[in-house]
């Protein structure tokens, strides 16, 4: 089962639209837009800052979504938040921690994304990437390799898989409600 925890008065803020598969955990100070998919054991914790996720995003299995206060400890709300855009799938086993990711982005397995990070519309990190620290990557590279480098630009050949991995993880979990007899919105505040 998933479950909703509010933190020191925070609750999270869920779309009805939105898909959370049994055992993701979603904290404090979140919101979730239409259409987002939270996979199996996904943590989602806003406790010391804000963590907002756009439409139709998706994070896959067993991925750790957190924010920086600014100061350890002290949740002093002057730190960084983590976004995510519309439309951008997190692969399975990621860490994004304190970054802002924009729309459109494909986030390779196991990929690391560290405080202050930018990722540009449309990029591709690879997987198993380490961002570090206040890395910006422009919109639209494919990126690789421990950290990332950018290894080829986009070409209109590739645009059709990265629009298609949104659409499949994000009509799947509505197919996988109906087989489990959750026609109804998920979760109610």
């Amino acid at each position: 089962m998933s479950t909703l925890y509010p933190y020191k008065g925070y609750f999270p803020l869920v779309d009805p639209n939105t898909f959370l598969a049994p055992g993701a955990r979603v904290i404090g100070d979140v919101t979730l837009a239409e259409g987002v998919s939270i996979w199996y054991n996904v943590v989602v914790r806003g406790d010391v800052n804000h963590i907002a996720i756009g439409k139709w995003s998706n994070i896959q299995d067993n991925t750790t979504v957190h924010a920086d206060s600014g100061r350890s400890g002290l949740n002093a709300r002057s730190g960084i938040p983590t976004i995510i855009g519309d439309n951008v799938t997190v692969g399975h086993n990621c860490i994004l921690h304190a970054c802002t990711i924009e729309d459109c982005c494909l986030i390779g397995m196991g990929a690391v994304i560290l405080d202050g990070a930018y990722i540009g519309r449309g990029s591709v990190i690879g997987a198993g990437a380490l961002v570090l620290k206040g890395t910006v990557i422009p919109p639209s590279p494919w990126w690789w390799a421990l950290p990332p480098r950018s290894s080829r630009r986009w070409t209109r050949a590739v645009w059709p898989s990265v629009w298609t991995t949104p659409s499949i993880t994000t009509i799947w979990p509505w197919k996988t409600r109906r087989l489990w007899g959750c026609d109804a919105p998920a979760l109610s505040a």
